[in-house]
């Protein structure tokens, strides 16, 4: 089992905390970098909740 098999696991039920705690943490992130690098924190949040909400049979396309 890859690690991100296991964290899609443990976050199971949980996804609406997590994008939280994603959205947070690159809040935080661009604050530390004077919003340096906005532009990619925002991919890889957006791309983390993609593969939280596919979980859920959401459908990520925009």
């Amino acid at each position: 089992m890859s690690m991100i098999d296991k964290l899609k696991q443990m976050l199971k039920g949980h996804e609406d905390q997590a994008g939280r705690g994603v959205d947070k943490g690159g809040d935080l992130l661009d604050e530390r970098t004077q919003g340096k690098y906005s532009r990619h924190v925002d991919t890889a949040q957006d791309k983390m909740k993609d593969q939280m909400g596919k979980d859920r049979g959401q459908d990520s396309s925009r």
